[in-house]
């Protein structure tokens, strides 16, 4: 994911240069100011993952909603721009799934967002069977979204799967057998907040 933000900038850098040898030093500062942006937008910081029964939040942002079904718990998580935008996953286990759906470029704030948006979805399965689906959903900027797992392979709570570009949102589907952890209006940290815990692990 940094070297994402590294190609970006190296090339913001490299036409800058050329602009102001060719034509001015001023017509070079807004890329220069583009590519230090994007070295800061890609940065990857190190997270320290919770242990135990639990989700974790599978990216930086604010809870936009807890949506309260009769067996499904939905919590949908807004990332802006100044947000890190390294996507994790919320629990250890086996990718079962990954299906990307086209669709809109809505403000990914908007609840309609969820089901209209182009978005690819990742369900994980525990040992015991259980699973969470989480799905990776592009905004009216973020038009690129990077997945790097496929069905098959495993991954740990809090292991990086990739990442959504410029802003977006992660819906999270939770089932019975969790206890939601966060509120409507909370900032969360992907990898380090806790987003939900077994019931069964509690008492």
């Amino acid at each position: 994911m940094v070297a994402t933000g590294l190609y970006y900038a190296l090339l913001s850098f490299l036409l800058a240069g050329l602009l102001g040898r060719f034509v001015t030093p001023w017509a070079a500062a807004p890329l220069v100011l583009f590519g230090l942006f994007c070295l800061w937008f890609f940065r990857d910081p190190e997270r320290a993952i919770p242990r135990g029964a639990v989700a974790v939040s599978p990216a930086d942002g604010k809870v936009v909603l807890v949506r309260h079904r009769p067996e499904r718990t939905e919590v949908c998580i807004f990332m802006n721009v100044f947000d890190v935008h390294v996507n994790r996953a919320p629990i250890g286990g086996k990718v079962v799934d990954v299906t990307y759906s086209p669709g809109k470029f809505m403000v990914a704030s908007r609840d309609e967002a969820s089901c209209a948006n182009e978005r690819n979805s990742i369900s994980v399965e525990a040992r015991d069977g259980v699973r969470v689906t989480f799905s990776q959903i592009a905004g009216l900027i973020a038009r690129r979204i990077i997945c790097r797992v496929k069905p098959g392979d495993y991954v740990t709570t809090g292991e990086r799967i990739g990442m959504i570009q410029f802003g977006s949102r992660v819906d999270v589907d939770l089932g019975p057998e969790w206890t939601i952890e966060v509120n409507e209006g909370q900032r969360v940290k992907a990898g380090a907040t806790v987003l939900a815990r077994r019931l069964a692990a509690e008492g």
